[in-house]
């Protein structure tokens, strides 16, 4: 999935377009993030999503790819991967990532890792909701002191139970409040309207958890409303 990822987002960006990545979950990253460096020559991301995913491979549990992949884009992790991702990584320099909306304090404890806050701009669920379109600014400018074109990934877990139920997250009862509709929409726009996003990825929907397919509907009108103003238009 890796190399085929990276292969269509080089192909796309090489093409001048837009790649948007849906579905599966924040592993992608693994081959959008490569794809992106390779073609520029750096690359930078901003992060919305509930956790910080940089759980080492030492110290997983599950093996879980997608709690990992920010470790691994770092260089935090990684020795023991295989080919070809290990080749890949890392991909990705402290100073180029932001990261938006996370609230897994209580499962990180119960997994033992630590945060990376120190080593990262990190804004938690409760910063980006008192005003998401600044957090979403001071972010962008972070990233953009340091390279000249970025990738936005967004991880709809980032959204709170009461908003959103069709993820793992809704059910996890170690976490804190998450980000409302609207606040995940300032957000995206704000990040859309840069030029210097080349690309953009959205995961996590489980269709068994949204019986009547409210979600899978707001989820349509969430990537529309992008959409729109990507292209500049406001209807």
């Amino acid at each position: 999935m890796i190399q085929q990822v990276d292969e269509r987002v080089q192909a796309s960006l090489q093409d001048g377009r837009f790649p948007l990545l849906y579905g599966g979950d924040c592993a992608v990253l693994l081959g959008a993030l490569p794809a992106l460096r390779d073609t520029v020559g750096s690359a930078g991301l901003l992060f919305v999503d509930a956790h910080e995913d940089a759980t080492t491979m030492e110290q997983t549990t599950t093996g879980e790819v997608a709690n990992m992949e920010v470790a691994l884009l770092l260089g935090l992790t990684g020795q023991h991967a295989p080919e070809p991702l290990q080749s890949r990584l890392p991909a990705l320099q402290p100073e180029a990532l932001a990261m938006l909306g996370q609230r897994d304090a209580g499962y990180r404890a119960e997994i033992g890792v630590a945060s990376i806050a120190g080593r990262v701009r990190l804004g938690n669920a409760e910063d980006v909701h008192r005003d998401p379109g600044r957090a979403a600014l001071n972010a962008i400018r972070h990233i953009q002191a340091s390279v000249s074109a970025w990738w936005l990934h967004t991880d709809l877990d980032v959204l709170d139970a009461a908003e959103f139920r069709s993820c793992g997250a809704a059910q996890d009862p170690a976490m804190q409040r998450g980000l409302t509709w609207a606040d995940l929409t300032a957000v995206t726009r704000v990040a859309l309207q840069a030029e210097v996003c080349r690309g953009w990825s959205v995961g996590v929907y489980n269709a068994d958890l949204d019986p009547d397919g409210r979600d899978a509907r707001r989820i349509v009108a969430f990537l529309a409303d992008a959409a729109r103003r990507r292209h500049g238009e406001d209807g």
